[in-house]
């Protein structure tokens, strides 16, 4: 029996009856706010392509680090900008580096208040701007990098981090940095991997706000944007070496990948809303094309409705001060 009998506008009628039936829900424990952290800075430095977001000094991450935790947002996740990088990205294993000692600064500042997170990559500290060390060739050199991984998630955990995020791509990151956690006494620490992370055009302005070198493409260790079978592939293999959380990344144009991810996986599931994703929305709102507030809450609720557990975005800190 159809219309008039059924009637699915009988539930739409109120925003309580909205409320009462709403199959996803949003809340600021779901949200991870990305800062970056810019070494010498003695005041934030506005990045130009992701407007309100910034390259922040010690002193200013750690106010922002604790009136987010004080929004309830679910982490932070942390990236350095070193004053100096090198072949090797030594900067990043420095326990005196600016990543690891803004690791120190904010979970000096939120303790166990919120989940702090490090991006365990070295793309930021090298200055070729790829995400490895590389070889006579000119290679990015896979099991070279897992050592310094290694090294670099040792160094993290160290300093404070709840969760290392090793983004590299690299065949075998999860294991080997499981290895070497454990080894240093670091068993509790867990492992945020981003899982299916596509060589994606979606990243644009983050390479401004790190101040990225890169030369070239990231093609050979990122993935197609065409696949997703290549993506469960990932998936097990992360499992398999003990990924405690895995990620897709970039959110908005790959949901049917989060959704296929989030049906395979036993562990929980992030996903990253990039910077290319937040500047679009911040220049369409900025024109007046769209309505930013309704824009942002919809493509988030998007994000959770494919199966995202966790949502990394630079609206972190915004929308949970606006949710009720």
């Amino acid at each position: 029996m159809g219309f008039p009998t059924h009637r699915p506008r009988r539930l739409r009628t109120t925003p309580a009856l909205r409320r009462l039936v709403a199959e996803t829900d949003l809340r600021p424990r779901h949200l991870v706010l990305p800062m970056f952290v810019k070494e010498g800075a003695t005041e934030p430095v506005p990045i130009a392509s992701m407007p309100g977001v910034v390259q922040h000094t010690r002193d200013s991450l750690r106010k922002a680090a604790a009136e987010a935790v004080a929004a309830g947002v679910g982490g932070l996740m942390l990236f350095g900008v070193p004053a100096e990088r090198d072949a090797t990205g030594s900067a990043g294993v420095d326990p005196d580096g600016v990543l690891n000692m803004a690791l120190r600064d904010v979970r000096a500042e939120v303790g166990d208040d919120t989940v702090l997170m490090s991006d365990c990559c070295l793309d930021e500290f090298t200055d070729h701007g790829h995400c490895g060390v590389l070889d006579a060739d000119g290679r990015v050199d896979n099991d070279a990098t897992l050592e310094v991984y290694a090294e670099m998630a040792v160094a993290q955990a160290a300093a404070g981090a709840h969760l290392v995020g090793p983004s590299g791509m690299m065949d075998g990151q999860v294991g080997m940095i499981r290895s070497a956690l454990d080894e240093a006494g670091h068993a509790d620490v867990g492992i945020l991997a981003y899982t299916a992370k596509y060589a994606s055009a979606f990243y644009g302005p983050f390479r401004e706000a790190v101040e990225s070198q890169l030369r070239g493409d990231r093609k050979t260790y990122q993935q197609d944007p065409s696949g997703i079978r290549e993506s469960l592939r990932e998936l097990a293999l992360d499992l398999e070496e003990g990924a405690d959380i895995v990620m897709v990344k970039p959110a908005m144009a790959y949901l049917d990948v989060l959704r296929a991810v989030a049906e395979a996986s036993d562990v929980p599931v992030a996903a990253y809303q990039v910077s290319g994703e937040y500047a679009m929305i911040e220049a369409a709102a900025a024109n007046g094309w769209i309505d930013h507030d309704r824009i942002v809450l919809e493509t988030l609720t998007s994000i959770r409705r494919a199966g995202a557990d966790i949502v990394l975005t630079y609206w972190a800190a915004e929308v949970a001060a606006r949710l009720d």
